[in-house]
């Protein structure tokens, strides 16, 4: 689902970012602007492991930049990172931006907290916002860090997964060992519980461990976790793991066996048509929303530094109903999301 934006002509300018671009090790896409008299926002957006087109995280937050695309006046540059890098590249990838005159710049992925935090003190005419900031904490007068309540999500679908299985067992597949992981992990296992007491959870498979971040991008290492699952009797299985959980959801398909997507509404992805009457619900992470924020709020002055949660209390954080999967059990998750807006029920951030 890759996509690039072509321009009608390439400047010499133009063809010296791109070198520059390929220096840093990433991809670029550069959009025109709007029109009108209204002066152009250039936005410039770094992505995390797997760039555009990994059907789950990076796609929400180029969701939200093709909104602003069509709704805002703006030009942007998108750069994608490479596996493993050290946070030099990341740092040279934000300088790179701030040098060609984009402001704002997103970092997407906790990643790109300290990296941010070390290149906005650089730039401080520059704003910057960070998606998933690491323990959702940033520094400075000109950055954001987008937090997301993933567990309050999680529980949700792990309802839905111990309502729907039949064998009595399900399980949950993670990227990479990190905390953010953790708490899909047990908002996951929480919810389930919740739903059904006597529900058998397999122990979480993580993919990769840090510093190797090929969970988050190798759809084998999903394909060969779900397998593994499948033969432990589980017929619901939950991924948070990035472009590796395709791997997941098309094996869990392949045996006709639900899976749960995350971050994206991953019954409407392309990529995975052939399995999406097997993708249960997903777990909606509105990425996109934080990104179009983001952008709005710089071009129309309204920016402000610290940190903004995205919760079950305004949306950021949800279930999917497309396919109709759970419309029969909807009512039983909607209740549990009310118990947690209200405070009823406090879901646990680690396993």
């Amino acid at each position: 689902m890759r996509r690039g934006l072509k321009l009608a002509a390439v400047t010499l300018t133009g063809a010296a970012l791109a070198l520059s671009a390929a220096a840093c090790g990433g991809d670029k896409v550069e959009s025109g602007d709007g029109g009108g008299d209204k002066k152009t926002v250039k936005v410039g957006l770094a992505f995390d492991i797997g760039g555009r087109g990994d059907q789950s995280f990076n796609d929400a937050a180029a969701a939200g930049l093709d909104r602003a695309k069509t709704e805002l006046n703006i030009q942007t540059e998108e750069i994608s990172a490479k596996p493993d890098e050290p946070d030099a590249d990341k740092e040279a990838r934000l300088k790179l931006l701030a040098n060609r005159g984009y402001n704002p710049i997103i970092g997407v992925g906790f990643a790109y907290t300290n990296p941010v935090t070390k290149v906005s003190k650089e730039f401080p005419n520059v704003k910057f916002l960070v998606v998933d900031a690491d323990q959702c904490k940033v520094e400075g007068a000109n950055v954001l860090g987008a937090c997301f309540s993933e567990e309050q999500g999680s529980f949700l679908v792990g309802a839905a997964a111990a309502l729907k299985s039949t064998t009595g067992t399900i399980g949950f597949i993670g990227g990479v060992n990190v905390p953010l992981i953790k708490k899909f992990e047990a908002g996951f296992a929480a919810g389930a519980k919740a739903a059904k007491p006597d529900i058998k959870i397999l122990p979480a498979k993580y993919l990769t461990q840090p510093p190797n971040f090929d969970g988050f991008k190798n759809p084998a290492l999903g394909t060969d976790a779900a397998k593994g699952m499948l033969d432990k009797n589980a017929d619901v299985v939950y991924h948070a793991a990035g472009g590796a959980g395709i791997g997941v959801i098309n094996t869990m398909g392949g045996a006709k066996k639900f899976a749960i997507g995350v971050d994206s509404d991953q019954y409407n992805q392309p990529a995975l048509s052939g399995v999406k009457e097997f993708i249960l619900t997903s777990m909606i992470k509105r990425v996109d929303l934080a990104v179009f924020d983001f952008v709005k709020s710089t071009s129309d002055g309204t920016f402000k530094a610290g940190t903004k949660a995205y919760n079950l209390t305004n949306d950021g954080v949800g279930y999917s109903t497309s396919g109709g999967k759970v419309d029969d059990i909807k009512a039983k998750l909607d209740a549990f999301k009310a118990d947690i807006a209200s405070g009823k029920i406090t879901v646990p951030t680690a396993p």
